[in-house]
């Protein structure tokens, strides 16, 4: 049996659009990052028995609200006890690393489980301190545009050439500008478009990638996933209530700081966020999928429709265990799986 996907209704039909999750690995104040690290394997088992298609985990360096897990290593430690779900990276960011050595981690990974490795492959460095990014490129410059494609080919090359193991990791390109989409197009690989960092730009991603695409033995056709930030909860009081530490971490962002420790919800709670923050929050909100699981249904159907993502893939910046378990469960429950017949019928065509 495959694993199931999600049937989402909206205005001019029925489409089944599969739901995978993004783990950033949020690392709450008062606790030690050992602390999310141990959760790892829970989650994962959780989510792979909710029926989502795949797992991702973001790879970030000297934050002091996310975790500095390697990708890889997440993924081998969870594929482990985990056996249908997909896992990989969402991703390793290319200037970071050596194209040959990515190659032979992936490929070993996607050999000794098969059908199940992802290789997403992003460009940023993965942190706000300088010095961090500069350590991490051994002092080098900044990738180029250039630069970076080159890495991207050579890893495919070398994952097809030198490591040559069967079967090969899927491989998926991180976007969210057009330089972006226009490189995942000419190397016909799938884009993952990151919504829940620019949304402003999603569209334009889209467009410009699927007029450019070029097939490849990747890829024949565009193939899009779109990631949306996601906090379901029972109800709205509880999801504002869970989106209080992330949104404090954000304001500082807005304001050009470095990234703080994640409050708990208490402590977010009494944060005053100025008009401003507030006003660039609430927009930002707007294009993600905050709520109960009616809300967020419909904030997830609104937009697999406006972007006909062929998948959509929830990152919930939520630190406590048992609170991001239980918006992941709420989403599907809002959703309803995919069983052939059933589905969500949304009745507000109006939204």
């Amino acid at each position: 049996m495959g694993i199931p996907a999600y049937r989402l209704s909206y205005a001019h039909g029925v489409i089944d659009v599969p739901l995978s999750v993004l783990e950033v690995a949020a690392v709450q104040a008062g606790t030690q990052p050992v602390d999310a690290l141990r959760q790892t394997a829970a989650f994962a088992q959780k989510v792979e028995r909710l029926g989502y298609r795949r797992l991702w985990y973001a790879e970030h360096h000297h934050s002091p609200a996310i975790g500095a897990f390697p990708p890889v290593v997440l993924t081998t430690h969870v594929a482990a006890s985990t056996s249908t779900i997909r896992l990989g990276s969402g991703g390793v960011l290319a200037p970071n690393h050596v194209p040959l050595g990515l190659a032979e981690q992936f490929g070993t990974l996607a050999a000794l489980h098969p059908g199940r490795i992802d290789l997403g492959v992003g460009r940023g460095p993965g942190t706000f301190d300088a010095a961090t990014a500069r350590a991490l490129r051994r002092g080098a410059e900044p990738a180029t545009d250039a630069e970076y494609e080159a890495d991207v080919a050579a890893i495919l090359t070398f994952l097809v050439e030198e490591v040559a193991l069967e079967p090969l990791p899927e491989p998926w390109l991180l976007a969210s500008s057009t330089a972006g989409a226009s490189m995942a197009a000419r190397l016909g690989l799938p884009v993952a478009v990151a919504h829940h960092i620019r949304p402003d730009n999603t569209l334009s991603v889209l467009e410009c990638y699927r007029a450019a695409f070029t097939p490849s033995r990747w890829c024949q056709r565009p193939r899009v996933l779109v990631c949306v930030e996601t906090v379901c909860a029972d109800s709205e009081a509880d999801a504002e209530r869970l989106a209080g530490p992330m949104n404090v971490v954000k304001a500082g962002l807005l304001q050009g700081m470095s990234e703080i420790p994640f409050p708990t919800p208490e402590d977010a709670a009494l944060h005053c966020f100025s008009p401003q923050e507030q006003r660039e929050l609430d927009a930002f909100r707007a294009q993600q999928a905050f709520g109960t699981p009616d809300v967020v249904a419909r904030r997830l159907d609104r937009l697999a429709a406006m972007t006909s993502a062929d998948e959509l893939m929830l990152t919930t910046p939520v630190h406590a265990l048992d609170d991001r378990l239980r918006s992941f469960e709420l989403v599907k429950e809002g959703v309803g799986a995919v069983d052939g017949t059933a589905g969500l019928r949304i009745p507000d065509p109006s939204r």
